[in-house]
Formats: C-alpha cells, sequence, structure tokens
C-alpha cells in the first residue's frame, strides 16, 4: 500500500521545474494535484520565478506564470514566518551553516504551515539535515 501524499510547498526549484515542463516533475505535479488540486508555494517563490522571468524579458513565461498563480496557493509572509526564519538562520549561522534568506524563508514558511518542503537544493537539504526543528514546529 502506498503512503498517502502530504500537503507540500514547492521550493522555486521545482517549481520551475514544473513550469519547463520537466517529465519528472510534471508527471509528480499531476499526482499531487490529482490529491490535492492545488500547488503551494511562498511569496517568495513567486518574487524568485517573477524576477528571472522578468530579467530575461520572457513575456509569454510570465504569462503562463501569471495562469498558474492564479490556480495555485500562494502563501504569503507574514511575522510568524520572519520569526521563525530568523530563528533559523541564528541556529545555521552558529553552526557555520549559510543558506541563502530566500531558501530560509520559504523553510519557515513550510514550518509555519506544517507542510513539508519540496526542493532539489543541496544546500537547504544539507542544512536542515542536522537542524533540531522539524516540521511539526518542535525545536529541541
Amino acid at each position: 500500500m502506498s503512503q498517502p501524499i502530504q500537503a507540500a510547498l514547492l521550493d522555486t526549484d521545482i517549481l520551475s521545474a514544473v513550469m519547463r515542463q520537466h517529465p519528472a516533475a510534471l508527471l509528480r505535479a499531476r499526482t499531487y494535484l490529482a490529491v490535492h488540486q492545488r500547488l503551494t508555494f511562498s511569496i517568495i517563490t513567486r518574487y524568485e520565478v517573477l524576477r528571472g522571468l522578468h530579467a530575461k524579458n520572457a513575456t509569454a513565461q510570465l504569462a503562463a506564470f501569471d495562469r498558474l498563480c492564479s490556480v495555485s496557493i500562494i502563501l504569503p509572509l507574514t511575522d510568524a514566518i520572519v520569526i521563525r526564519a530568523a530563528t533559523i538562520y541564528a541556529n545555521l549561522h552558529q553552526r557555520g551553516v549559510l543558506i541563502g534568506d530566500a531558501d530560509i524563508l520559504i523553510a519557515a514558511t513550510g514550518l509555519e504551515h506544517g507542510l513539508i518542503v519540496v526542493t532539489n537544493n543541496f544546500s537547504l537539504r544539507t542544512g536542515w539535515r542536522n537542524w533540531p526543528c522539524r516540521p511539526t514546529g518542535a525545536c529541541s
């Protein structure tokens, strides 16, 4: 029997792969959408995708992204997310692990909403592996 598909927050790299129609990403997105109906990502991911598309003047892709955003759940930044992100940053900094602010904000968004973060970002996964906070929000 297969595991149920958990609600997830897509990191920018995964959403970009879906938008580029990468076969494996599309297959996983379709499987996810069959259960959850909509993709979920952070306003930070929206910003990262928009800045890249605007920098390339990719008007067709911008229109497609706007359509995707209109049928997706885009989680805003909140004070709770910013506070959580600051705690994550401090913990990682004390251990000498450097991760970009956008990745930390996306991870904090996932934690605050009880979502797993789907990413291929090696630095985020490496920093996360030994981080004492889990998606439940419990920190040791």
